[in-house]
């Protein structure tokens, strides 16, 4: 008798362990997610910002607002879009002879990003700060016209129609700070794809590097 309640119970010890170690019928075994490694930009600015007209067109398409015929169409949607302050201490924009300075809310939020950890990297390096200069930001069917007689390479298909896009100089920096030192164009450059590769790593954007426009092409994902 004492040997068989003995063995009752280790039976039911290896039972509870067993159902402990093994997940109940009809339920889903936990799938383990491994955490995204992040790699550090290692200047080859062609390779690492290289993502395709496709990819920009659809995430415009999926983020942002239907196309603009005129400036005068902003007004349709201006619960949609955020305007771009021509200066503020984080950038600057350029002339946007063929654009017009209005984004989407999580565009403007991008933007807003990048500047920001642009001027924060340039603090902890203890340089001089600068400025980005946006360079193009959103296309109304009418900018796109003209451009398109200007340039005949510019595309009536782009991103920038969506307000989901902008481009920022890697040429061209304001300094903020007339007495600091002067940081190479280069340096600044480098500093930029940096702030930008660690945002796409996080999927926060798609960039292409814009060799002829001299400028990073970049749309909110």
């Amino acid at each position: 008798m004492k040997y068989a309640l003995a063995f009752c119970f280790a039976s039911l010890v290896l039972f509870a362990c067993k159902q402990e170690q093994e997940p109940e019928r009809g339920t889903n075994r936990q799938e383990t997610k491994e955490e995204k490694k992040y790699t550090r930009f290692k200047g080859n600015y062609n390779n690492t910002f290289n993502d395709l007209h496709n990819l920009h067109t659809e995430a415009a398409l999926r983020k942002g607002i239907p196309p603009l015929a005129c400036r005068a169409d902003t007004s349709k949607y201006m619960t949609r879009l955020k305007r771009i302050p021509n200066e503020l201490f984080l950038y600057k924009t350029d002339s946007l002879a063929y654009s017009i300075p209005y984004l989407t809310n999580d565009a403007s939020d991008l933007l807003i990003n990048i500047c920001a950890n642009f001027r924060d990297s340039l603090s902890r390096k203890s340089l001089t700060l600068y400025k980005p200069i946006i360079t193009s930001i959103t296309r109304t069917d009418e900018d796109v016209a003209k451009l398109t007689r200007r340039n005949v390479n510019a595309s009536d298909s782009s991103a920038h129609r969506y307000a989901t896009t902008f481009d920022i100089s890697w040429r061209r920096f304001e300094k903020v700070d007339t007495r600091g030192a002067d940081v190479g164009t280069d340096k600044l450059k480098l500093i930029l794809g940096e702030v930008l590769h660690d945002l796409r790593e996080r999927d926060r954007c798609y960039i292409k590097h814009e060799r002829k426009q001299a400028c990073f092409h970049i749309t909110v994902r």
